[in-house]
């Protein structure tokens, strides 16, 4: 009988290996360089090196950038995309809008499917959904001949109006399906029955380059872990924070666009939960990017306004999760104003910061870091040097057009990096309608526990949460998940004029195609939990909330109670006397996976044991150069608290505690730090 657990999140880098032992309640991890060419080698090499037989695995989770990586290169498969006559060039249209509103020499990227294989059929259904003009069969096979001698893989099928009747749209599947078999068909209807033709048709189009690629990868894995002896469900996380099996991810493969991202966000989420916080932010600081996520209530916050590529929007359920360009490895450089900058254009894994010595010119994040003396001149438990005179020298690029010390550069580099992930806090919480005092920070990733003080202080918020192991934290959030589907439909309707009876008989219909899902995928029936919302907005308005709603329905009133406060956070306004409509029905289906319960230790050895020694570090609070105690993390024994200034060193990650602030590791070996100058007031 097996008896690990294992999560993978493969990264761009690396692949890292999140392993715990059921029986022992241990915990191992382990990181391997990733293969982007062949990301299945990459996972079942670091599965390898874990020394955990594929037999006695009992679940495999993981986290992919396959669909990510594929959207962004365009190494996508021969896709044909059919519209209504007259609606071919809606993809190329888009909004009108790009991310850079007022440069006009900016291009939005071109769609996903050029316009030589973009095609027209005669059909049409009304707005209200009755067929004012039926597929023209004899035009649809001749176009399935077309598509046949060009040797399509895949086909995108969107009609006008298909999400409030499927009619035609079924029938070019079903004609497609009889000509080619082989082919990779999908319908809007079955992707995202939702009005807005763009959102609809936008992902539809993600779905279909991406099933054939997704499907791929799948069969491939499933089929070498299986032969090594692996004989359960490959589980895949998805964009809307839940796992699909092998068997339903072609069909959703777009929910793969936002995969690894979100990992971490589940993973900062429970964490913070096991220490007693129902509101946190996750702040993943890597090498080239930092990912922030909110969870409010103990809700992470979910959006359907998300893409890979401006302009190109996957409408289903997403984990909201900010990402900015700071890193590591983010480039500090002074524009043309004389004004300092830091990120978005990163030194990469190649060449990497000055002090890795492969060749970077520019200064970074980490030379700063370095200089600072906030890291250390070993990294990865001795297994790479830094050269601190690599770092001073490009750090002085900086330094002389300014008139500052090497130091003074430096740090003035940090504030500006700081500075920026500040503002997409503040993006993420303040401007949403959420006081960063009522959350914790989560801070993870290889540098994420470098800045988390001082980004904490900037924030006043009172707590930071360290993760024992921070560099694969995303990894673990792969083992915290649930199988996940999220059903949704276009419903208009004033609330004043809507039926229960109607309303309760839509979500009976959604519950049911959710439940089958489910099903499918070996859930059994008292795993399953549904949940509803119903999704409002204001008489006039498009932008709508999604608001929890009772199974079975007893009446409105409290949804529409609660969506009037929910708009006054989100937007500053409310008015309950103006009239309200429902926009859309939505069913989330869960199919309860159990959760690894993460290891307790009890207080062992003296947090004396733990110290390497001194080093002077660089804190503007303390006026310089302070004496700083330096700290091995795993000889830190639980229990045990100190004070600031201190350096935390471990495998994959370099704590910072500036002089005002507390630390203390609690019983799951997290490092929680609290400004003293909080706890006093």
């Amino acid at each position: 009988m097996g008896k690990y657990r294992v999560a993978v999140d493969v990264g761009g880098t690396f692949t890292d290996v999140f392993v715990f032992d059921e029986e022992q309640g241990e915990i191992t991890v382990t990181k391997v360089s990733s293969t982007p060419d062949n990301p299945a080698r990459g996972i079942l090499e670091g599965v390898k090196n874990s020394a955990v037989p594929l037999q006695d695995i009992t679940l495999f989770s993981h986290g992919t950038t396959v669909g990510t990586n594929a959207l962004i290169t365009r190494r996508l498969p021969k896709t044909a995309f059919i519209a209504s006559k007259g609606f071919r060039d809606v993809p190329e249209i888009r909004r009108g809008t790009k991310l850079e509103l007022w440069d006009a020499y900016e291009d939005v990227a071109p769609p996903y499917i050029r316009r030589r294989d973009r095609f027209e059929v005669l059909e049409r259904v009304d707005y209200n959904g009755k067929v004012l003009t039926p597929l023209d069969e004899e035009e649809a096979r001749d176009l399935v001949r077309i598509l046949k001698r060009r040797g399509v893989q895949s086909v995108a099928i969107c009609f006008m109006n298909a999400y409030v009747n499927a009619q035609n749209e079924q029938r070019m599947k079903e004609i497609i399906q009889e000509e080619m078999p082989d082919v990779y068909v999908c319908t809007s209807s079955d992707t995202l029955p939702e009005i807005f033709e763009h959102e609809r048709f936008s992902t539809t189009i993600a779905n279909a380059v991406l099933g054939p690629i997704v499907s791929k990868y799948i069969q491939e894995l499933s089929a070498s872990l299986h032969t090594d002896g692996y004989d359960g469900d490959v589980l895949v996380l998805h964009s809307g924070g839940g796992v699909m099996t092998s068997e339903t991810v072609p069909r959703y493969a777009a929910r793969l666009a936002s995969s690894g991202i979100a990992a971490g966000a589940i993973a900062s989420a429970h964490i913070a939960k096991l220490c007693g916080f129902q509101n946190a932010i996750g702040l993943d600081m890597g090498g080239t990017s930092t990912d922030i996520s909110l969870m409010y209530n103990g809700e992470l916050r979910v959006t359907k306004d998300w893409y890979i590529e401006y302009g190109y929007p996957i409408g289903f359920p997403s984990i909201e999760i900010l990402t900015i360009g700071a890193g590591g490895g983010s480039l500090a450089w002074i524009d043309e104003g004389g004004s300092l900058r830091n990120g978005p254009q990163s030194a990469g894994a190649t060449p990497g910061p000055a002090c890795y010595e492969r060749g970077g010119t520019e200064p970074t994040n980490s030379d700063a870091n370095l200089v600072l003396g906030r890291l250390g001149t070993e990294l990865l438990d001795g297994q790479m040097t830094l050269n601190i005179e690599k770092a001073q020298e490009v750090v002085r690029h900086i330094a002389e057009p300014f008139g500052y010390t090497e130091e003074e550069a430096a740090n003035a580099i940090i504030k500006v990096a700081n500075a920026n992930m500040c503002d997409a806090l503040r993006l993420i919480s303040v401007r949403r309608g959420y006081d960063p005092r009522d959350f914790a920070l989560v801070v993870f990733g290889g540098a994420g526990a470098l800045h988390g003080a001082h980004l904490a202080k900037e924030m006043e918020i009172p707590t930071v949460i360290v993760p024992p192991h921070p560099g694969i934290t995303s990894a673990m959030g792969c083992l915290l998940v649930d199988v996940r589907h999220d059903i949704s439909k276009t419903y208009l309707v004033n609330v004043k004029e809507a039926s229960l009876t109607e309303l309760e008989k839509e979500y009976i219909n959604m519950e049911v195609e959710a439940a089958e899902l489910l099903a499918e995928e070996g859930v059994a029936d008292d795993h399953i939990e549904l949940t509803r919302y119903i999704d409002m907005r204001y008489m006039g308005q498009w932008r709508s909330l999604s608001i929890p709603i009772s199974r079975p329905i007893g009446s409105l009133e409290e949804a529409l109670e609660q969506f009037h406060k929910e708009h006054e956070r989100e937007f500053a306004f409310s008015n309950p006397e103006q009239g309200v409509e429902i926009y859309g029905l939505r069913v989330t289906a869960t199919g309860v996976v159990p959760k690894p319960d993460l290891p307790t230790s009890e207080p062992e050895g003296r947090l004396e044991d733990a110290i390497k020694g001194t080093r002077s570090v660089y804190f503007e609070e303390s006026g310089g150069f302070t004496e700083s105690t330096v700290y091995s993390r795993s000889l830190l024994p639980v229990g045990s608290i100190f004070m600031g200034p201190a350096i935390i060193e471990q495998l994959d990650s370099t704590v910072v505690v500036p002089p005002e602030f507390i630390a203390e590791v609690d019983a799951y070996k997290n490092l929680i730090l609290t400004c003293k100058d909080k706890e006093e007031k």
